[in-house]
C-alpha cells in the first residue's frame, strides 16, 4: 500500500494557498501551481508524484473540464450567434496561427507547435465570469457574447486536441470522418436522455436531504459513467469530461447542487491537479533564463498581443463599439484550465519538452494577472447593454 503522505502534502498546498489568495490577493490556482514548483522534485523535493497522486490528478483534470463543460449555455450563444461566431473565426484562428508559427520558429516540429497553436486558441472562462460579474455585464448583450465566444473557443481547443491525439494515438477502428459524426449524434441523444434519467431516478425518495443526495450522486454517477463510454470509443477523458458537462449543463438549475459540485471538486480533486502541474514543472528551465527567457517571453506576450488584438478586430468587424471591443479581446487573453490540459497531456506522451511546459505554466501565470486588471480599466467607461 503506497503511503497516505503525499496526498497529505498536496491538500495541504491547497489549505495553505487559500490562506495566501486572502492575504496576498494571490489567484488560487496561481498559488497552488508555485506551491506544487515549491515541494516538487524541481524544488525542495518533498513531494515525488506517485502512481496515486497522478490517478487523483487526473480526476481533478477530469471534474476541472466537467465543470468547464456546466459553464456552457446553448441560450447564450444562441442570443447572440452571429456576433459570437465572428469573433470567433478572428479570434481563434489568428492566435492558432501565430502560436504555431512562434513554436515552429524556435525550432520546434510539427506535432508541439501544433499543440501551441490550439493552447493559443483557448480562452478561461473561470477567470472572465467574475470580471463580467464585477461590472454587472452578466447577461447583457456584451457579456453573454464574451461567454459564448469563450465556450465556443474553448470548444474548438479541446476538438482541435482531440483531432491530434486520434492521430497520434489513434484509440477507435472508426475513420475519422465516421468518428465525429457519431460523436455528436451520441452526444446530442444523450443530451435529451440524461436530463430524463435523473428525473425518474429522483422519484425514488420524497424525502428533501435524501433527494439532494440522490441528485449529488446521479451527477457524479453520469460523470464517470459518460467519461467511460467516450474512453471507450476512443476520446480522451478529459475531453470526455468537458462533455459530460455540456450534456448537463441545461439541467441542472439548483444552484445548491452546482455549489455542492464546485465544494466536492476542488475541494478534493481539482488541486491535485494544478499542484502536480507545478510539480512536473522544471524551474531549471524558468531559471535557466538566457536560454529559455526568449522563447517564454515570445509565448507569453505573443499570446497577450495576438488574443487581444485579434479579439478586438474580430469584435469591430461584429459591430461593436472601440471600448466594448478592447473589452471584448482583454476577456480572450487568460490561459487556464485548457491550456494546462493540453500542455500536460502532450507532456505526458513526451510531445512537449519541459522548458515548453515551463513556458505554458508561465503563460497562465501571467495571463490569469494580467486580463482582470485589464478588463476592470477597460471596463470602467463599459455602458450596459442587455439582450432584447
Amino acid at each position: 500500500m503506497q503511503s497516505i503522505l503525499p496526498f497529505f502534502i498536496v491538500l495541504l498546498v491547497g489549505i495553505v494557498s487559500s490562506a495566501l489568495v486572502r492575504k496576498l490577493h494571490v489567484p488560487w490556482v496561481i498559488a497552488l501551481i508555485i506551491g506544487g514548483i515549491a515541494i516538487g522534485p524541481f524544488g525542495a523535493d518533498l513531494l515525488e508524484p506517485s502512481e496515486t497522486l497522478s490517478f487523483f490528478s487526473e480526476l481533478g483534470l477530469i471534474f476541472l473540464m466537467f465543470i468547464a463543460g456546466l459553464s456552457v449555455r446553448l441560450s447564450f450563444i444562441k442570443q447572440s450567434g452571429k456576433r459570437i461566431f465572428t469573433i470567433v473565426l478572428v479570434n481563434g484562428v489568428t492566435p492558432f496561427i501565430v502560436g504555431f508559427a512562434i513554436a515552429f520558429l524556435f525550432g520546434y516540429t510539427i506535432v508541439p507547435s501544433l499543440m501551441i497553436g490550439i493552447i493559443f486558441i483557448s480562452s478561461s472562462i473561470a477567470i472572465v465570469t467574475p470580471a463580467l460579474d464585477a461590472r454587472g455585464l452578466l447577461g447583457s448583450r456584451l457579456g453573454n457574447t464574451i461567454v459564448g465566444t469563450v465556450v465556443i473557443e474553448d470548444i474548438a481547443s479541446l476538438i482541435g486536441l482531440s483531432l491530434l491525439l486520434q492521430i497520434l494515438q489513434p484509440n477507435t477502428s472508426l475513420p475519422l470522418p465516421l468518428f465525429y459524426p457519431l460523436l455528436i449524434a451520441i452526444l446530442f441523444a444523450m443530451r435529451w436522455l440524461i436530463p430524463r434519467i435523473r428525473l425518474l431516478a429522483g422519484r425514488h425518495t420524497s424525502v428533501e436531504k435524501e433527494l439532494f443526495h440522490q441528485d449529488v450522486r446521479i451527477i457524479f454517477g453520469i460523470l464517470i459513467g459518460v467519461v467511460a463510454l467516450f474512453e471507450l470509443l476512443g476520446l480522451h477523458s478529459i475531453i470526455a469530461g468537458f462533455f459530460a458537462g455540456f450534456i448537463l449543463s441545461e439541467s441542472i438549475r439548483s444552484q445548491r447542487l452546482l455549489d455542492h459540485i464546485h465544494a466536492i471538486s476542488y475541494g478534493i480533486f481539482i488541486p491535485v491537479f494544478f499542484v502536480l502541474v507545478g510539480a512536473q514543472t522544471d524551474i531549471g528551465a524558468l531559471l535557466a533564463f538566457r536560454q529559455t527567457g526568449l522563447l517564454i517571453t515570445s509565448i507569453v506576450l505573443g499570446s497577450i498581443i495576438i488574443k487581444f488584438s485579434s479579439g478586438w478586430i474580430g469584435a469591430r468587424l461584429a459591430g461593436f463599439k472601440n471600448t466594448e471591443s478592447a473589452f471584448i479581446g482583454a476577456s480572450t487573453i487568460p490561459q487556464l484550465s485548457t491550456s494546462l490540459a493540453v500542455a500536460v497531456i502532450g507532456l505526458e506522451l513526451g510531445v512537449i519538452e519541459p522548458e515548453l511546459m515551463a513556458a505554458i505554466v508561465v503563460l497562465t501565470i501571467v495571463t490569469t494577472f494580467t486580463a482582470p486588471i485589464l478588463t476592470r480599466i477597460i471596463g470602467r467607461n463599459i455602458h450596459i447593454r442587455k439582450d432584447k
